[in-house]
């Protein structure tokens, strides 16, 4: 299935931010912070500060939970983050950006933006049946999360780190 680009965008910006926890830890600073924004064209609100920076990085342990749950308890995951948060979904269009879903009003603070839009690209997935485009790495040593958009869901490794260091140990065991 091919998701609409703003369920995609939402799915890579919260695997990165969830990632982001797997050691080394990449967001400990504002200035790390500040190029995820910049990188995930977020829009609205944005502090830019300690605050925020923790804040942010509080939302990695419950977005893997989301991320990586049996439907049932990510459809129970999704409500209660739309709940809380108060989600009116809109149409809404910004920049280059066609037509796509808004939940939340752009003076919302950006915790809330990334936990609603997750949980709004987490309902494609739900409805599509296709948790089976997220998992855990297939590198022994790593738990990073990976989300699988290829056509023949072939993606296994959460980056090319992970990927190359499993070619490299493969080719070497076959030389042996």
């Amino acid at each position: 299935m091919v998701f609409a680009h703003d369920t995609e965008a939402a799915l890579l910006s919260a695997v990165e931010l969830v990632n982001s926890a797997v050691e080394p830890d990449t967001l400990t600073e504002i200035a790390q912070l500040d190029e995820f924004f910049v990188r995930h064209d977020y829009t609205g609100a944005h502090r830019s500060d300690a605050a925020e920076l923790s804040e942010v990085r509080a939302l990695r342990g419950p977005l893997r939970r989301l991320l990586t749950s049996d439907r049932d308890t990510a459809v129970t995951l999704v409500n209660e983050i739309l709940r809380e948060h108060r989600a009116v979904p809109q149409l809404v269009r910004h920049g280059s950006v066609d037509y796509h879903v808004h939940a939340v009003p752009a003076e919302a603070a950006l915790p809330v933006r990334i936990a609603v839009e997750t949980a709004m690209a987490m309902i494609d997935v739900i409805r599509a049946d296709d948790l089976s485009r997220l998992s855990i790495c297939a590198d022994d040593d790593c738990a990073g999360l990976v989300l699988d958009l290829s056509r023949n869901r072939s993606k296994r490794y959460c980056s090319t780190t992970c990927g190359n260091r499993n070619a490299v140990a493969a080719y070497r065991a076959r030389q042996r």
